[in-house]
């Protein structure tokens, strides 16, 4: 049979091997500046731009779509072209994918940094970038199924079903989660609001672990780690069930988030079903990664990149039964807005993502570079650093996680509650220097890694183009006693077709009767729309990212009644677009904050918030009182809501600015009795408060929650 030569294009994977090196390091640091902030807040510098608010989205998207981005494509492109015995589909195409996600990334930094954000976790980024990352991605796709359908091997691999099911997964995520209404450059409201907004964004934000996290680093675990034991993968069947009961269970179980909220209980307990169905797949796929490893222990006691592997496959099997753990409704209860779930993603993060990618970087540097590695010892360095530091951090969150919980809701024998919120602030703040500590000791192994592999790269050779040579493929009919799967192995559109399918079925049962069926969001007629300067104050609100540490949604238990107010229902959220539950409560819950305390308190806690609360970790925003709204945008505002839904009368916004103006002056008269404001004012070189900042985002707190009428949590008996 005649030989066919051909290369591969290395150069596309030593870009995106650097980009995963240097982002790496941005998104490790980002982490640990906002570590240190909730231990040291002076660390927030009084800079809008640094403030944990504007920081944390900084550090997930840096660490999320820079540092394992770049670590999904450098893996798929290298692995892609052996399994295919061919050359990428275009280099041009290469090109645009590597430079088009850099630049995607450096803008959405800069962009949340600047505070344009649509405050939807793990999606901030606005339209403009939305439209990016879709065409990228089809760039991605159009090279990936361009290669495969070149392909000189007959049979795909089952690292290219992971593959598969990651490029179609993520775009129908991507493209339902993004359909916002934009209303200028770098400003838009999501299309969805309150329950149904906050189902859709749980829906993406789960399964961005799933087919962002996981499913692409399966696929590099069956590659990869059998290259570096040079053993074959423990059980062909096994990888078939793991991949398609992964893809098929993964998709529902997003509304685990979303436990003792205002979602129905139809779509909670889906969740949980399918959550705790999710272990058996995913312990599928971590024992068939450990058991390819068997008879290999001794090499693995020697080898850096095996020591890696193992811990990486042990952090996923750790996170994997976590997860189902935490979907239980009476664990939730508990782990729900504390550091609990904090701890639980990181080990996935750190554990998971990081050390597979860690040991794919090691792996593939000297190859590609034709030498050794530069220093074991410096690698073991690494992976002790980067144990201890995985150590360091997880288990003082889950001890802060376990304090919150038991803190918040502890009574005294007179059935009064036992602590104020910040009371457990200043009982975690150890914990918080401990993560911080670990969060370093991450960083140090990642700098140390670079160092080795920089000097790996400069004893060695680089092979650009890697010379190779494979029969031309041969199409092969399906014969009597083959295995089913070889079928579908042989066909990638089916697999894309099947994927499509599987992943679509969960969605649309979850999604669908949610929008549809009237009942699943009862109305409530006291519940109005917005004020216009209310929906300024809650895109500033939303700007600043408080929604990262303040959430809105008072869970119906005794202590959450007892320490904000009456549970929240669904018919509140109706006119939220974007919804603004949250996820964490590093600050008291804001649902029932309006009417609570005078102008005067919330202008002096969001000016110097030690002034009202002793211990507090928030940061300042003294910039609020120095900066204005802009009331162009207002009548834009109005229209967007309308196109949303929201019943404004016809033409309001030809009025809007009025009714804005009366409101802000009423709130800055109210405020400006205070002769300490006066004074702040003077000293800040402010002399009319009406179209400032800080008036509307006062306006908007003291609307949350106000439009039902709720018993005061002291009128209410204690059972």
């Amino acid at each position: 049979m005649q030989l066919e030569r051909f290369s591969y294009d290395n150069k596309i994977v030593k870009w995106f091997a650097m980009a995963t090196m240097v982002w790496g390091i941005v998104g490790f640091l980002a982490g640990l500046l906002i570590a240190l902030q909730l231990a040291f807040p002076a660390l927030n510098f009084d800079w809008a731009p640094t403030t944990f608010g504007r920081m944390r989205p900084v550090h997930t998207n840096a660490v999320i779509f820079a540092f394992v981005g770049n670590g999904i494509f450098l893996g798929v492109y290298y692995s892609l072209q052996r399994l295919c015995k061919a050359r990428l589909y275009s280099d041009l195409l290469s090109k645009i994918h590597f430079w088009g996600w850099q630049l995607i990334i450096l803008f959405g930094a800069l962009s949340l940094w600047m505070g344009y954000t649509t405050g939807k976790e793990y999606a901030e980024l606005e339209w403009p970038l939305d439209i990016a990352i879709t065409l990228i991605w089809v760039v991605f796709g159009v090279n990936m199924f361009g290669t495969i359908l070149k392909r000189r091997e007959g049979h795909l691999y089952v690292a290219i079903w992971f593959y598969i099911a990651t490029w179609v997964t993520v775009a129908m995520l991507h493209i339902v989660n993004s359909i916002e209404l934009p209303i200028e450059f770098m400003k838009s409201y999501s299309w969805y609001a309150g329950v149904q907004d906050a189902l859709v964004q749980w829906w993406y934000g789960h399964n961005a672990v799933a087919f962002f996290l996981t499913t692409p680093y399966l696929g590099l675990m069956y590659y990869f780690l059998p290259k570096a034991a040079n053993r074959p993968v423990y059980s062909y069947r096994l990888s078939i069930i793991h991949f398609w009961a992964l893809i098929f269970i993964y998709i529902w179980a997003g509304p685990h988030h979303l436990l003792y909220t205002a979602l129905p209980d139809w779509a909670q307990s889906l969740g949980v079903v399918f959550s705790i169905m999710l272990i058996a797949p995913s312990w599928g796929g971590m024992i068939n990664g450990l058991l390819t490893l068997r008879g290999a222990w001794d090499k693995v006691r020697e080898d850096a990149v095996l020591k890696f592997m193992v811990v990486a496959i042990t952090a996923y099997g750790m996170a994997t039964f976590e997860g189902p753990l935490l979907s239980l409704k009476n664990v939730n209860a508990i782990s729900h807005f504390t550091d609990w779930t904090i701890a639980h993603v990181h080990v996935g993060a750190l554990g998971w993502n990081g050390f597979l990618t860690f040991a794919v970087l090691y792996w593939l540097i000297p190859r590609m570079w034709r030498t050794e590695l530069y220093s074991k010892t410096l690698a073991n360095t690494h992976f002790w650093l980067g144990t201890l530091g995985i150590i360091f951090y997880a288990v003082p969150m889950y001890w802060a996680g376990f304090t919150q919980a038991l803190n918040w809701k502890a009574f005294t024998p007179e059935g009064v509650l036992q602590y104020q919120f910040l009371d457990t602030v200043k009982m975690i703040a150890p914990m918080y220097m401990l993560r911080s500590l670990g969060g370093l000791l991450y960083l140090s192994g990642t700098i140390v890694m670079v160092v080795n592999l920089w000097k790996t790269m400069a004893q060695g050779s680089f092979q650009a183009n890697e010379e190779a040579e494979a029969p031309a493929l041969v199409k092969v009919s399906s014969h009597k006693g083959e295995h089913w799967h070889r079928f579908i192995e042989r066909r990638p559109l089916q697999m894309l077709l099947f994927s499509l399918i599987l992943v679509g079925i969960g969605g649309a049962i979850e999604l669908i009767p949610t929008f549809l069926v009237k009942e699943n969001i009862p109305t409530i007629s006291a519940v109005k729309p917005y004020t216009p300067l209310e929906l300024h104050g809650r895109d500033i609100y939303i700007s600043e990212g408080c929604y990262t540490c303040h959430s809105q949604m008072v869970r119906p238990f005794r202590d959450e009644e007892a320490r904000y107010g009456e549970y929240s229902k669904a018919g509140e959220f109706v006119y939220d677009h974007p919804f603004q539950w949250g996820s964490k409560r590093t600050g008291p819950d804001l649902a029932r904050v309006g009417g609570k305390y005078p102008n005067s308190w919330h202008f002096n806690h969001m000016y110097q918030p030690s002034s009202t609360s002793f211990n507090t970790i928030m940061p300042r925003y003294s910039w609020l009182l120095t900066s204005g709204i802009d009331i162009m945008r207002t009548p834009k505002m109005i229209r967007a809501m309308q196109t949303l839904g929201v019943p404004y009368p016809a033409g309001y916004h030809n009025q809007a600015n009025a009714d804005l103006e009366k409101q802000a002056k009423a709130i800055s008269a109210d405020l400006i009795k205070e002769k300490e404001i006066k004074q702040i004012m003077e000293f800040e070189g402010v002399k009319d408060l009406t179209y400032t900042k800080m008036v509307a985002m006062i306006a908007y707190l003291q609307r949350i929650g106000t439009d039902i009428k709720t018993v005061p949590a002291s009128a209410k008996p204690i059972h």
